[in-house]
């Protein structure tokens, strides 16, 4: 029984060790997936106004700019894993404002049809960015970085 416990104490040091790999993956794909959407918005900002018009937000043109910027710079942001936290705390509003905006009846159908919630085109950017608000960073990223920059000044 002792060496079934070791062997399942450095089976989950492995899988622990895994974490920050699989934090890292998240952040860069899904990073690079919200700093691709804002960049593009912002070189079409007169599209995506008209966009978000048809969608009643007010000062549409104000949104556009606010909501493609966030999403740019917040990508960027968690590529690097800096404020990730926060950042992935306003990206997640993002997306439950675009779920509400632009696909409310997927939003709805949360628990009557999960299909339709999952299949929406904001689900995937909503779940990375609460794995990362609840997770964090994880180990390799800045703000672990300067986590232990801060420790070691504190002490």
């Amino acid at each position: 029984m002792k060496a079934l416990a070791r062997l399942y104490a450095r089976f989950s040091a492995l899988a622990s060790y895994l974490q920050s790999l699989f934090l890292l993956a998240v952040r860069l794909y899904w990073g690079w997936q919200f700093a691709q959407s804002g960049w593009g918005r912002l070189h079409h900002v007169s599209q995506a106004t008209s966009f978000f018009a048809s969608l009643n937000l007010p000062f549409p043109e104000a949104t556009v700019i606010f909501i493609s910027s966030l999403e740019f710079v917040g990508g960027i942001l968690l590529i690097v894993g800096l404020a990730s936290r926060l950042t992935s705390l306003l990206l997640a509003g993002d997306m439950l404002v675009a779920y509400w905006t632009a696909d409310r009846e997927a939003l709805s159908s949360i628990f009557s049809d999960p299909g339709k919630f999952y299949g929406a085109d904001p689900y995937t950017f909503l779940f990375a960015a609460l794995i990362v608000l609840i997770f964090g960073a994880g180990l390799i990223s800045v703000d672990a970085w300067l986590a232990q920059r801060y420790q070691a000044w504190t002490e």
